[in-house]
């Protein structure tokens, strides 16, 4: 079976027919690359053939405002569904996160919050030791006082394994569209960002490895984003802005629409 850029393209229709989103088979072209350079290296094949692979798309930008997110926890149900959503929007925790987080981690007398679980090997991305502020202190002390496992996040004594039901569940009701529990972690940062937070904070409350991941995602919400630059380009005029338009609304304003 040889490999061309027509069964390349095939490949890609097929996974995204079975539900697979373009990072996915994406990813697995670039590892079938890999794997072939490797049967080059070790002289098992002769050459590697073309493998055409498509363009990464472009990331959602959908974030939530404020107002959207105070609908949506009002339209949760289910008590643990606004625990859930308290902790991503506060911590700007990915959702693995906070399913897996227990009471040990959560420091009431400091006030702190760590994500990250330091007695696990598993690969654990992005989970960073963030402050505790005191909307989500409130709900926390609730669910804590009320507690009847381990799990921050549990429902009749067990660690809840999935809030996406009940998630969409909310966002339906609350009239809310194109709505994931990732989205809260995206509206955390554009929420840090749009309050002029350096990135560096940023990124450290997001678990980034590197500040410039941060920064190509975030700065751009950041009200001092370019300033600088679009301060050079001023100019002077030697009329108001209400001379230089003298005669030409007038004008235009007999015109009929």
């Amino acid at each position: 079976m040889s490999i061309t850029p027509a069964g390349c393209r095939e490949y890609c229709a097929t996974r995204k027919a079975q539900g697979k989103k373009p990072a996915t088979y994406i990813t697995e072209l670039k590892h079938l690359r890999l794997a072939l350079n490797w049967g080059v290296k070790h002289n098992l094949i002769k050459e590697v053939p073309f493998i055409e692979i498509p363009p990464k798309p472009a990331p959602r930008d959908r974030y939530l405002t404020k107002d959207e997110f105070e609908k949506l926890f009002e339209a949760a149900k289910a008590h643990h569904i606004k625990v859930a959503m308290a902790l991503m929007i506060a911590t700007a925790g990915r959702i693995e996160a906070i399913l897996e987080l227990t009471w040990g981690r959560v420091d009431f007398d400091r006030s702190k919050i760590q994500l990250q679980d330091r007695f696990t090997a598993k690969r654990q991305k992005g989970r960073a030791v963030v402050p505790m502020n005191a909307s989500l202190r409130a709900i926390l002390k609730t669910a804590y006082d009320n507690r009847t496992c381990q799990y921050v996040v549990e429902w009749a004594g067990r660690q809840v394994k999935s809030v996406r039901k009940g998630f969409q569940n909310a966002a339906e009701k609350a009239k809310l569209e194109d709505v994931s529990p990732h989205v809260l972690r995206h509206s955390a940062a554009v929420w840090m960002a749009e309050a002029g937070i350096p990135m560096e904070e940023i990124s450290q409350y997001l678990g980034h490895s590197s500040t410039k991941t941060t920064r190509d995602v975030y700065a751009k919400y950041s009200p001092e984003h370019l300033a600088t630059a679009a301060n050079v380009l001023t100019f002077q005029v030697k009329c108001t802005p209400e001379q230089l338009f003298t005669g030409h609304f007038a004008r235009y304003r007999k015109q009929p629409f």
